[in-house]
């Protein structure tokens, strides 16, 4: 099984970031995966990190699921590298996130 190594984010999260960006919240499944990639895609080249992530599915050990861009993954078939970056590529995207630490690991589904 994959694992990555990235931040989580919330569906919700990414949704309100497509309503800051102006798009209407989601009321279908398709709407909801479109604001999604539009919010996750706006977040990750506003932080400079798009060129060397991907939005990726992934589990928690308590078995939620969020979606997770990630830097690394653990099958190198990913188009990802398979160790955990170092701190000047992930830390814009950690101060946007307001996360403390650096990224996880997360199984895909």
């Amino acid at each position: 099984m994959v694992k990555y190594c990235g931040y989580l984010v919330a569906n919700e999260w990414l949704y309100q970031r497509g309503v800051e960006m102006g798009h209407p919240y989601p009321t279908t499944y398709d709407d909801s995966i479109d604001t999604i990639i539009l919010a996750s895609r706006d977040l990750r080249t506003e932080t400079g990190v798009y060129t060397y992530t991907k939005l990726r599915r992934v589990k928690t050990l308590q078995g939620k699921r969020y979606w997770c861009i990630a830097f690394a993954a653990s099958d190198s078939w990913q188009g990802l590298p398979t160790s955990a970056p170092p701190e000047e590529k992930y830390k814009p995207l950690k101060e946007a996130l307001q996360r403390k630490g650096p990224p996880l690991w997360f199984q895909a589904p």
